[in-house]
């Protein structure tokens, strides 16, 4: 269903996925300080490209890759609708084969990113909706946990950062991923659907192995007890949501 934010408007209707509060929260969260090269793996209604034009300067560009064709036009329309839309191109194409065509070209020519940013399908098993394009969405047939690190091994530049959201359950499978590569995580923040109960929901900032790397852990709360967004939340999401 279309969703109204502060600055811009969101029409999801073709999306395999509508607007969730996953995506809200890794939008508002990726560390995008000095980013001039973003890409955001897996588009869908443009939702986290439009939030990082938001929170980015006038130099920045993003990239936006988006396989499902209806879900692209979506991506599309939304864009240019919104304030930023010569900050944003839209490649429709897998992430997989927007590597490969990276990968022919000359090392020197290549497009490196300084922030990656990506809500990652994350079923593995189980049953499937009938929906093709919200399957695609849900489910790793189209993007691995181990296509999503090579994906990002490929693009990301060498003082880059890659941000993510996955399920608390999902985190062995995409450690496992990263594992063999050249990538660590370097923050774990475990998220709280309310206070006190136990963390649904991984936000994950991934960076090229170095030396001198630090690890930095924390939990949010999305709302508290009585039901209010919490304050880091309200911090957070102020900028995008109608009622902060």
């Amino acid at each position: 269903m279309p969703f109204t934010f502060k600055q811009f408007h969101i029409d999801d209707s073709h999306c395999g996925m509508s607007v969730s509060t996953d995506g809200v929260l890794l939008g508002a969260w990726a560390n995008l300080v000095n980013a001039e090269r973003v890409i955001d793996i897996g588009a869908g209604s443009g939702l986290l490209s439009l939030m990082a034009a938001q929170r980015t300067s006038t130099k920045t560009h993003i990239t936006a890759i988006e396989l499902d064709t209806l879900a692209a036009q979506d991506c599309l329309n939304n864009i240019a609708q919104s304030p930023w839309a010569e900050k944003i191109a839209l490649v429709s194409s897998s992430i997989q084969d927007f590597c490969l065509a990276q990968q022919k070209i000359a090392t020197s020519c290549r497009q490196y990113f300084d922030h990656i940013i990506c809500n990652p399908p994350y079923f593995t098993n189980g049953p499937q909706t009938q929906h093709v394009a919200r399957a695609t969405a849900r489910h790793t047939n189209q993007l691995s946990f181990s296509d999503l690190a090579q994906s990002i091994c490929t693009l990301l530049a060498k003082d880059g950062v890659a941000s993510c959201i996955i399920p608390v359950q999902s985190e062995v499978m995409f450690k496992q991923a990263l594992s063999g590569s050249d990538l660590d995580i370097t923050q774990r923040i475990e998220v709280c659907s309310v206070t006190k109960k136990p963390p649904t929901r991984l936000l994950l900032a991934i960076k090229h192995l170095a030396s001198n790397q630090q690890y930095v852990t924390d939990t949010i709360d999305i709302r508290d007890k009585q039901g209010h967004y919490s304050a880091a939340m309200t911090v957070l999401c102020k900028d995008f949501y109608l009622k902060l």
